[in-house]
């Protein structure tokens, strides 16, 4: 019986709690040069994809830069374009919001990007949930949850309606004479509803794909039923054993009422590593590395957001706030855009109770809870823990994230990509030319 084949793909952090900006060893995070380094390092692995995330407006925190954020980002469809030029077989894919652009404009926009590619386009669409990032468009404002996705499936399918335009045969040449004809209809496309009222002509030809990958990150009742609706992949924030098989076996089990087959989506969770030369080396590195992802100012700014007040004079190797989270208005409006908890005092409740039975300070607890899906250990026992996760269905593959940018990538390809391929798990070289070809996906509107 023939392995189950995992997906890799490669994301570029920007500074945030898992780069480890202060590492000798680490770059720019906007200078092109970081974003090539990375980028051909997960091609000579032979990566499904790199992925850019986009940020609509730098995150503040009372008033202030939040000291995590990513200071600085160049736009997302520029880079993946100039990636473009510098890799051949590797899938491009991008963060791109629903809530404050247009159809068209995105639509165009990923269909240049699928031809300068030669198919190699992915889209990760997501909604924008705070006024706060709002300020920075037109619109303005935010939209409640239930119509967030309501105007994220409706500008995507219009978005393929503009993409399907084009069916690749509105211009051929004549039998007899040799000249070209096109069919007047080529391009021409009419959406009126409740959110986009557009008609005109889409002036971009069917490009390698048909559509771009489309890709999802939401994990609430809405966006997993998006997901099961409309994506090729989803991210998933589930990458050990239980959990993982639980959210995959539920949004696999939602595609069946869409005519949808378990193949049609992969299933990628987020996850950091650690290497050493043995496990006790990897998880010694861990340690290191996780203290200095979260520093005590760190752990403080990412207290008050839940606790929703200002905490500059905690200590925060000392105990959690004896006081509970303000429920209300915000300390301040920018606050909103690092991260929302749904019920403070509940997650309040769950932190104290994790910090009393494992005996952790603020700085710990914060530690503890922001960690991602992590692998830790020699090249041998990363590569058995991806393995086998894929195999038990727990996941399809996992979107890597390295503590270090641009060269954070380099370890595992060389240590833990060839284990994989001894395993027979993971490719040795690309079989096709595009990102759906990588993930094993049809090609769109056929």
């Amino acid at each position: 019986m023939s392995r189950k084949q995992i997906h890799l793909a490669a994301h570029f952090p920007g500074v945030n709690n898992t780069t480890v900006w202060s590492d000798p060893e680490a770059g720019s995070h906007i200078e092109f040069s970081s974003f090539a380094k990375l980028a051909r390092t997960a091609e000579r692995a032979k990566f499904d994809f790199f992925f850019l995330a986009e940020g609509l407006r730098l995150r503040e925190q009372n008033g202030q830069i939040y000291d995590l954020d990513v200071v600085g980002r160049p736009d997302t469809f520029t880079v993946l374009a100039a990636l473009a030029a510098v890799t051949e077989r590797l899938g491009l894919a991008g963060t791109i919001n629903s809530t404050f652009n247009e159809p068209f404009e995105v639509a165009r926009q990923f269909a240049s990007l699928d031809h300068l590619s030669a198919g190699r386009a992915g889209w990760n669409v997501v909604t924008s949930w705070d006024a706060f990032t709002g300020e920075n468009f037109r619109r303005g404002g935010f939209l409640p949850q239930d119509q967030r996705y309501e105007r994220a499936e409706t500008f995507l399918r219009t978005a393929w309606e503009l993409f399907d335009s084009w069916r690749g045969d509105e211009i051929a040449a004549d039998a007899e004479t040799g000249e070209f004809l096109r069919d007047p209809a080529a391009g021409t496309f009419a959406h009126h509803d409740a959110h986009f009222d557009i008609e005109g002509r889409f002036p971009v030809p069917r490009s390698p794909q048909g559509r771009p990958v489309i890709i999802q990150a939401g994990d609430s009742e809405e966006g997993r039923e998006f997901a099961a609706a409309t994506a090729d992949a989803i991210f998933s924030r589930y990458g050990t054993l239980e959990a993982g098989q639980a959210f995959y076996a539920d949004v696999k089990g939602r595609l069946a009422k869409y005519g949808r087959k378990p193949e049609q989506l992969v299933i990628l969770p987020a996850a950091t590593f650690v290497l050493g030369d043995t496990d006790a080396d990897a998880d010694e590195r861990a340690h290191v590395v996780r203290r200095q992802q979260v520093s005590g100012q760190t752990a403080i700014k990412f207290l008050e957001q839940v606790w929703n007040t200002d905490l500059s004079g905690h200590d925060p190797d000392g105990p959690l706030p004896a006081i509970d989270p303000v429920v209300g208005e915000t300390i301040a409006p920018g606050r909103a855009s690092v991260r929302m908890y749904r019920d403070p005092v509940a997650t309040a409740r769950e932190w104290r109770q994790l910090a009393e039975a494992k005996n952790l300070s603020t700085r710990d607890l914060i530690i503890e809870v922001t960690g991602r899906q992590t692998f830790i250990g020699s090249p041998s026992t990363v590569a058995a823990a991806i393995d086998d996760l894929v195999q038990a269905d727990a996941s399809d593959g996992f979107i890597l994230v390295p503590h270090v940018t641009p060269g954070g990538l380099d370890e595992f390809a060389d240590t833990v990509v060839p284990l994989l391929q001894e395993r027979g798990s993971f490719r040795t070289e690309y079989t096709g030319a595009t990102l759906r070809d990588h993930l094993g996906i049809e090609p769109a509107g056929t």
